[in-house]
């Protein structure tokens, strides 16, 4: 095959937005990494993917470091930058040992923002790009020992904190149609049916959406509540033409709030016995130009 950085440029934004959970940072450092390769001399590199992935890796970590810091500042809940799935299959498939749908999903990219840099880093490079451990220890100039302890650390957290579902994306899809036709009616009874008793509601607004909750909500009774009696108001907000429409982000069912040809939100859901376990809605703008 004739190589080229093209064809490792999706390979490469799969790297970062799972390292990141934002695309437009992950977009970013792809080119920041293709600058780098355009001013190293051929005959330096002896496979471009392990430098390519060394490079684009190492960005990620400082990445990280600094975004650390940003998201302590950020205003109310933050939440992973959502992107449609349906026709970047590049970026769902390259995994070999974790199940593709959870390795994109918002909620495995919410646990991966628990991790240390350098612990998702390795985790992700490992159980999802399936390097071995010299190889990692290159790409990131530590030892192979302190990689595995890195690895074990970062297993044990997503053990006592990986959400197990298992819901099929029909009952996804059925259960996120019932909920928005129940907000729509402001049927609270039917609401509360759609519910887990200890649902827990995250709305990522970044400061920039009009009386967006800066704390999560929980319980069935609160977030039925939330959403009846926000419903009214949101809707007279809406520009004329928008419309909700069933798709994919992140690999699962979600709904997606349009108008104009631009996103103005994303719900996704997990689901835990037949019921909504959590809700996260994205309607911060900065985090939609890629849905």
């Amino acid at each position: 095959m004739n190589e080229s950085f093209e064809t490792y440029r999706p390979y490469l934004f799969a790297i970062a937005y799972r390292m990141l959970g934002s695309a437009m940072d992950a977009e970013d450092l792809v080119q920041e990494t293709y600058l780098r390769y355009q001013t190293t001399p051929p005959e330096t590199i002896r496979s471009l993917k392990a430098y390519l992935a060394t490079i684009i890796s190492r960005l990620c970590v400082d990445q990280l470091q600094l975004a650390r810091h940003q998201r302590e500042q950020y205003l109310g809940p933050w939440l992973p930058e959502p992107i449609v799935t349906t026709d970047v299959s590049e970026l769902i498939r390259v995994e070999k040992r974790v199940d593709e749908y959870e390795s994109i999903s918002l909620a495995f990219l919410v646990i991966l923002e628990q991790l240390q840099p350098l612990e998702r880093a390795i985790f992700l490079l490992r159980e999802v790009f399936d390097y071995d451990y010299a190889e990692i220890a290159a790409i990131l100039d530590k030892n192979e020992a302190a990689c595995r302890q890195s690895l074990s650390r970062a297993k044990k957290h997503l053990v006592d904190h990986r959400p197990r579902f298992s819901a099929s994306p029909e009952l996804q899809r059925q259960l996120l149609t019932s909920f928005f036709q129940a907000v729509d009616a402001g049927e609270m009874n039917a609401l509360l049916d759609l519910l887990a008793q200890d649902v827990t509601f995250w709305l990522d607004g970044g400061g920039k959406v009009k009386g967006a909750r800066t704390r999560p909500v929980s319980g069935d009774q609160a977030v039925a509540r939330y959403f009846i009696n926000h419903s009214g108001a949101f809707r007279a907000t809406l520009p004329e033409g928008a419309r909700m429409e069933l798709a994919e982000a992140n690999g699962q069912p979600a709904l997606i709030l349009r108008a104009g040809g631009r996103a103005l939100a994303v719900v996704t859901i997990d689901v835990v016995a037949e019921r909504i376990q959590t809700l996260r809605l994205v309607a911060n703008p900065d985090k939609l130009t890629h849905v």
